[in-house]
């Protein structure tokens, strides 16, 4: 491939193409050696959102526009799809009809594309805009959404103790998948990137508590090393769907785990002014 950035106009927008180096934040250990948190609610008195911190890093990252159909979500553990939905981009700040309409969707989706899926449980949904006023942002952060312990403590929280127990008891696949969609037309900034799972070691991801006011999950933070391979692709418009496999109870054939540390960034070749992304993240425990 490549190793040039270009830019594409499409209805006098820019949309940066092409294999490019961009700079990615990775976690970076506490100062003092404390368990690393991330406070998704208001955090105690005297205690910070976060005790982590970020490493800075310049990472090539290619662009897999017209070789999308090579991934699978059993090595790189990520897989795009041209799905239209029903909803126009005013319906997604309408919570119920998400949930009405763009929920089954979604669970048609995952039965589609997700080979063995049986059920489906769709336990939460995040809409992000590039917007400082804006609830959730863009993640600019390397991350996982769930480790081997959260994936299991989500079995239990989504499923009756009898359901929960059967699974674990018949080793029945489970897994955690995201559906990430942009909603306001083709990406031209802030993009996501994907570490392709097989390049990515156990010991590059480091267990990060998040902790709800009522709840406390893990995130992987992802800490950076050579050889992993980072891909996007390049103007992912709202017709096109990502599957992002977060946990897979299921490991590959050396005993990996199969799961896609994912960050937003800024691709060099993005316009001054561009167009902020807007996007919905569907997060689903699958049995089967």
């Amino acid at each position: 491939m490549s190793t040039t950035t270009t830019t594409t106009q499409t209805q006098a927008e820019f949309i940066p193409t092409g294999d490019t180096t961009a700079t990615l934040n990775f976690y970076l250990s506490p100062t003092d050696g404390s368990r690393p948190h991330q406070y998704i609610d208001a955090p105690p008195a005297g205690q910070p959102v976060t005790n982590f911190g970020n490493a800075v890093i310049d990472v090539p990252i290619h662009d897999l526009r017209g070789n999308e159909s090579t991934l699978s979500l059993d090595k790189e553990a990520f897989t795009f799809h041209r799905i239209p939905s029903a909803l126009s981009y005013t319906d997604f700040s309408d919570p119920e009809k998400v949930k009405a309409i763009y929920y089954p969707e979604i669970t048609s989706i995952i039965k589609s594309h997700v080979p063995g899926a049986k059920e489906v449980v769709i336990f939460d949904h995040t809409v992000r805009r590039s917007d400082p006023n804006a609830p959730r942002g863009p993640a600019m952060r390397a991350h996982i959404d769930q480790t081997p312990f959260s994936a299991g403590l989500r079995l239990k929280r989504h499923l009756s103790a009898e359901q929960a127990e059967e699974v674990v008891a018949k080793g029945t696949r489970y897994q955690i998948v995201n559906v990430w969609r942009p909603i306001n037309g083709a990406v031209v900034s802030n993009p996501l990137a994907f570490a392709d799972s097989s390049t990515v070691e156990e010991e590059d991801l480091v267990p990060i508590a998040h902790i709800y006011d009522n709840y406390e999950g893990e995130t992987a933070g992802v800490k950076y090393r050579e050889g992993q391979k980072w891909w996007y692709v390049s103007g992912q418009t709202s017709d096109e769907i990502t599957l992002i496999k977060c946990f897979d109870s299921r490991k590959g054939e050396k005993g990996e785990y199969r799961r896609v540390p994912h960050t937003a960034f800024v691709h060099p070749g993005t316009p001054e002014g561009a167009r902020g992304r807007e996007s919905i993240e569907v997060r689903c425990l699958v049995v089967g």
